[in-house]
């Protein structure tokens, strides 16, 4: 709904804009999360999300009024571990979410060169924010908007020394998460610098049939199981049941150089026909140029991924070898935007399913 006509159905018959929507923190008192900052989003408009505030600023749960957005494993929300960046430690205190974010100087699987040890996926997503600030919507002033702001550090005596800045924001009435991160070597040394946005959708919005939406070239990443999904003889952009070979470890991705508009931008996304619902991804092609396709269609363990990133998650050493390792001078900063949008308009529907 446009926000000055939500604002004329409220006037003067409320006096609190936590009716309507806002900014709730909390934390967690039970389980493997317990002492876990969170903060609770909610748009107003059916959309509403956790954002986890000791893993990065993170998305945990997400929904679309009574349907589930994200894919959660069944690890679920856990305490962060800051230092465990060894070999497959990532994946134990990956709780899935509807955002979980890969770097700040590695994507990909585990592994070690002159340069250091690295596990999967980075560090960054076991980093608790310093909160900088929590803006709520204002009726009076007529400021819909609102935001939570931090900072997380990657850092260790001698270098690298990253530093990234997220700011979550949505606005009462529209069914948008915007995120803006600005990632800056404060260190006096080079540093090298890989970001990955790990976008997690589950059931029911992924289910049997539900399109998978995006433009561009693709390759798949090169294992048996990846090439028997990602085939030019295969529909892999059509979600599927699931499989008996996605037991346990079975998944397969697809990298793909994503197409942009002639703003610059790209989309991806998902639509399932059943609900009536489209997810939409956002994001310029300058910023972040290749996207991932991750597919696990196990029992019980069902998800796809569309992950955003500066590189493909080849691994540091993969792409210092290649030339596509991103080096950040003392000082310098990127800055990455992504916008997830909820779209249940049909004929904007039809619009964003054709770009595919």
């Amino acid at each position: 709904m446009e926000a000055e006509k939500t604002k004329q159905l409220w006037k003067e018959k409320i006096s609190n804009a936590r009716q309507l929507g806002g900014i709730e923190t909390a934390v967690l008192d039970n389980g493997p999360g317990r002492g876990t900052r969170i903060a609770w989003i909610n748009t107003g408009t059916g959309l509403r999300y956790k954002v986890v505030i000791d893993r990065a600023m993170d998305i945990a749960d997400a929904f679309f009024n009574q349907h589930s957005l994200s894919w959660l494993s069944h690890t679920g929300i856990t305490s962060p571990e800051p230092f465990s960046n060894k070999g497959i430690d990532w994946l134990k205190t990956f709780g899935g979410g509807l955002l979980a974010t890969c770097g700040l100087s590695h994507i990909g699987g585990p592994e070690s060169d002159e340069f250091g040890d690295r596990g999967v996926h980075g560090q960054i997503s076991n980093t608790p924010a310093e909160i900088e600030s929590i803006i709520q919507p204002d009726l009076i002033s007529g400021n819909l908007g609102m935001s939570i702001s931090g900072k997380m550090r990657e850092t260790q005596i001698f270098g690298p020394r990253l530093e990234l800045k997220r700011t979550i924001s949505s606005t009462l009435g529209k069914a948008v998460i915007k995120i803006q991160d600005t990632v800056t070597n404060v260190g006096n040394t080079p540093a090298p610098h890989m970001q990955l946005y790990h976008f997690n959708f589950g059931w029911p919005l992924v289910d049997e049939g539900t399109a998978i939406i995006w433009k561009g070239k693709w390759q798949s990443r090169g294992g048996k199981q990846d090439d028997e999904i990602f085939n030019e003889g295969n529909n892999f952009r059509t979600c599927s049941a699931p499989l008996e070979s996605h037991s346990g470890s079975g998944e397969a991705a697809g990298f793909i150089d994503v197409a942009e508009d002639e703003h610059g931008k790209c989309q991806c996304g998902l639509y399932n026909s059943k609900l009536n619902l489209a997810v939409a991804l956002k994001f310029n092609k300058a910023q972040l140029p290749w996207l991932t396709n991750w597919q696990h269609w196990g029992k019980g363990e069902y998800v796809t991924g569309l992950e955003p990133g500066t590189n493909p998650p080849i691994g540091q050493a993969k792409a210092r070898k290649d030339g596509s390792l991103i080096f950040l001078k003392p000082g310098e900063s990127k800055v990455y935007e992504i916008e997830l949008a909820l779209i249940t308009d049909e004929n904007l529907i039809q619009k964003f399913y054709k770009i595919a």
